[in-house]
């Protein structure tokens, strides 16, 4: 049976922006709907995306190791790090809150850092290997990256609802800054991946014609 013709085949590729098919022969190649310019493969993917992730990275280091709010009761205060602030809202009772900050606090970095690390090693190498189920773990790390701010809003939930001034208070503190800057970085890490590089091997890279 002969296999139905790619888009690169007929010069074919979607607009980054509205999402029109829209033909890349011309010079320069434009979206002929909203003007964006096309590419029929992000420009510079692989190395952007380890950039944005290295970084990412780098911050999580003072994000775990730096206290993310002060809890202070009948006048004395203490600085907590995310995982003295999950075990605190254990032994308080408040095993959701607890549950909720170790899973975007701990588990989704993880996760998002080891499935990106494993998508651009096999994606440079031009791997064949599980290439379906290489894209359906980038759309699950971009799925999961819209909640990665839970820890953000958590805390500052509770910062301004536990208020009772000279009884108790929390407030956030440096780190938080850190692990916002942490998912910041993973979501741009994300975005700057192309897909399309799961499904490109070595030798597609090495023909003359590939794009």
């Amino acid at each position: 049976m002969n296999t139905p013709p790619r888009a690169a085949d007929l010069n074919l590729c979607l607009c980054h922006s509205c999402g029109q098919a829209c033909d890349i022969s011309d010079d320069p190649p434009q979206c002929s709907r909203c003007g964006t310019a096309l590419h029929a493969l992000k420009p510079d993917s692989l190395t952007r995306t380890w950039a944005f992730l290295l970084a990412a990275l780098i911050f999580y280091v003072p994000a775990n190791l730096l206290p993310v709010m002060n809890t202070s009761m009948l006048g004395s205060g203490e600085d907590s790090t995310i995982i003295t602030g999950v075990l605190e809202f254990w032994e308080a009772g408040a095993w959701d809150i607890a549950l909720i900050i170790f899973i975007a606090s701990i588990g989704v970095p993880a996760i998002k850092f080891g499935a990106l690390t494993l998508l651009l090693i096999t994606s440079q190498r031009g791997s064949r290997w599980a290439c379906r189920q290489r894209t359906g773990l980038f759309r699950f790390v971009e799925l999961v990256g819209y909640w990665s701010m839970l820890d953000v809003l958590v805390i500052a939930l509770v910062a301004a609802l536990v208020k009772f001034e000279a009884l108790g208070t929390i407030e956030p503190r440096v780190g938080i800054l850190f692990f916002g800057t942490v998912v910041v970085f993973t979501m741009l890490s994300a975005m700057s991946f192309d897909p399309r590089l799961i499904w490109q091997t070595s030798e597609d890279r090495e023909a003359p014609d590939a794009p």
